[in-house]
């Protein structure tokens, strides 16, 4: 595809311009994607309202969104199992895959990363078309939609989270937080046969969903502690605490949370990029504290999940703004986080 196309860029923060560019042409080993959905995350949030996510910050103008699914739209040279019109879920960072930690398997940490929009590496995708490497495009099963391609992104944080704390049958778990990343954890958790899932947040809408989507119970913090709760566990707290909010109120909850040998989980992201965390009592528990930093090998298993009906994905989708409308679906997903639980923009 050839011409122009529109493109949602914020120049600065809280400061989003449409801009026209060139449609990019896919480069060997690429594929051109025209977009259908795309997630918009908190990080998205962060970015416009602060103007930075952790370490990263803005440094020029950006093109937001990293969660698409969209169609193949043209190939480029050496491109192999795709035709145009294939659907597809886009893994939104590209490793250099040869570095020691990529020739390990661990290419999520890779230093020379290229992540769609994120300072200094790639724009994003509130375009209409981008161009993306074969080798992080993933054919979607007729029975999964690019919307759901989208979303793959943010379960695969959940499911990452959860595969790297062993979560399994039998044990309990608490998860701080029930936005989109919280509500995946939960769905990860449920997959893997953990039945015992307690939900803390301040917003009873998200609580709700997370009922819906798998919570044994859910807890309003404003109205009930979590803390208090954890006591009446068996051993005095959880096996299993995921932080999936990023502040500073949940972090340092979660040492609070765990029992005897218990795991600790940080999985929100924060727009600080300094926290506390309670070390006296984690040590007296002799917790073990595991980061996540979004997720690694997952997107097939993620697919298959959503394609047998095993992580109702779908179920977190509360809002859809139109392209046309991308400024609002973000202005409008931070000012309305008591009834936003996930907003997606569609082509």
């Amino acid at each position: 595809m050839d011409g122009k196309m529109k493109v949602c860029v914020l120049t600065g923060k809280q400061s989003l311009e449409w801009i026209e560019r060139e449609i990019p042409k896919p480069g060997p080993g690429e594929l051109q994607i025209k977009l259908e959905y795309v997630g918009v995350c908190g990080s998205d949030l962060h970015f416009y309202q602060e103007g930075q996510l952790a370490n990263w910050k803005l440094n020029g103008p950006l093109a937001l969104g990293h969660e698409p699914g969209g169609v193949v739209s043209a190939i480029g040279e050496g491109v192999e199992g795709f035709q145009p019109g294939d659907r597809v879920a886009l893994e939104p960072a590209v490793p250099c895959g040869k570095c020691e930690d990529c020739r390990k398997g661990n290419y999520n940490l890779c230093r020379n990363i290229k992540m769609l929009a994120i300072p200094g590496e790639r724009d994003g995708v509130f375009a209409e078309y981008c161009v993306h490497d074969a080798s992080m495009c993933y054919k979607l099963p007729q029975n999964v939609s690019t919307m759901e391609g989208g979303l793959i992104e943010p379960l695969s944080v959940g499911l990452h989270a959860t595969e790297l704390s062993n979560a399994k049958v039998g044990e309990t778990a608490i998860v701080l937080g029930s936005g989109c990343i919280g509500l995946c954890t939960v769905m990860s958790l449920r997959a893997r046969g953990v039945s015992q899932i307690y939900v803390a947040d301040v917003l009873d809408k998200r609580l709700e969903k997370a009922m819906e989507v798998g919570a044994t119970r859910v807890f309003n913090s404003r109205k009930e502690s979590i803390e208090e709760f954890a006591k009446t566990l068996p051993g005095g707290g959880a096996d299993q605490v995921y932080e999936c909010a990023g502040n500073r109120i949940t972090t340092l909850q979660t040492c609070r949370l765990i029992r005897r040998a218990g795991k600790v989980t940080l999985v929100g992201v924060s727009p600080e990029p300094v926290l506390e965390l309670d070390i006296a009592t984690l040590n007296a528990m002799e917790g073990t504290i595991y980061s996540v930093y979004r997720y690694r090998n997952l997107y097939p298993k993620a697919i298959e999940a959503v394609s047998s009906g095993v992580i109702p994905l779908k179920k977190i989708v509360s809002h859809t703004f139109d392209f046309k409308d991308c400024i609002e679906a973000i202005e409008y997903s931070l000012e309305h986080k008591d009834e936003v639980i996930k907003s997606v923009v569609k082509f």
